[in-house]
């Protein structure tokens, strides 16, 4: 049992880790200029030097949107593993972590969101740049999601022995 709680740990920890870096990094998408390799990401354009990033009027609010959710994704997932912790060392012996699993399910549901009106609205459609394909940052977040999800699972199944 505590193979499997220290492996939950550390791949919640991991998540946490991938969420910062896909939010931050500027890498979400990449295509080729003649200047180079171009990469935008939720906040810059990227060239040689980072600018801030070119969008239209009516797609602001779709990418404020996907800026919002990442970062409440970050915030749900560190809210989750502190009271991972918490729980670990309150609850009696065979309880379970359903305040864990619930929190770290609405993060899996803000990555959902994030990366869907992402895919939706900004794939394909980069500025002075041709063929334009997805970064590791967008890679990331989809695996996010993935861990994010079996995460909140196993947390709501798992009981404290």
């Amino acid at each position: 049992m505590l193979v499997l709680l220290a492996g939950i740990f550390v791949v919640h920890i991991a998540t946490v880790i991938m969420l910062f870096v896909s939010t931050i990094a500027n890498v979400w998408m990449v295509g080729s200029s003649n200047f180079g390799t171009i990469s935008t990401g939720l906040w810059l354009l990227c060239n040689k030097t980072c600018t801030q990033l070119p969008v239209s009027s009516r797609d602001e609010a779709s990418l404020k949107a996907v800026q919002a959710f990442m970062i409440l994704s970050i915030i749900f997932s560190v809210v989750a593993l502190v009271l991972f912790i918490i729980q670990l060392f309150t609850l009696e012996k065979g309880k379970r972590f359903y305040m864990t699993g619930a929190v770290m399910l609405v993060c899996w549901m803000c990555i959902l969101i994030a990366v869907s009106i992402y895919t939706a609205r900004f794939t394909g459609t980069m500025v002075y740049s041709t063929n334009p394909h997805h970064g590791y940052c967008f890679i990331l977040a989809w695996i996010c999601f993935c861990f994010s999800f079996i995460i909140g699972i196993l947390y709501l199944v798992l009981r404290k022995k």
